[in-house]
């Protein structure tokens, strides 16, 4: 957990006006809707980094943020069924994992 003031200090130039208009976009979310009250867990730190590095490093304009954030998004949950599967597949028997494995093959020879 984070409060303002570490974030404040972690992105000194990120105004809190700038980070407010975030939240109100819906970017990041939060519990509290009152600035003194914000405490930010590991996921939302992690939001305001991608948002800041979008934002200053690459140049990514404000209209196209809500788009590459609904993208990346899309690739962790992807990412995360893609594991879900995984996980199952390691549970299930040999002869199972093999058709899965050879169906995978056959998929990418096509």
């Amino acid at each position: 957990m984070m409060k303002l003031e570490a974030i404040v200090t972690r992105f000194p130039d990120l105004e809190i006006v700038e980070l407010t208009a975030w939240i109100e976009q819906g970017w990041i979310r939060l519990e509290s809707d009152t600035p003194a009250a914000w405490v930010f867990d590991g996921i939302d730190v992690a939001r305001i980094e991608l948002i800041y590095d979008l934002r200053r490093r690459l140049g990514v304009q404000e209209d196209t943020v809500p788009m590459v954030l609904s993208l990346l998004d899309q690739v962790y949950e992807l990412r995360a069924t893609l594991k879900a599967v995984t996980g199952a597949l390691e549970h299930q028997p040999a002869e199972v994992r093999a058709a899965v494995v050879a169906a995978l093959a056959g998929a990418d020879a096509s």
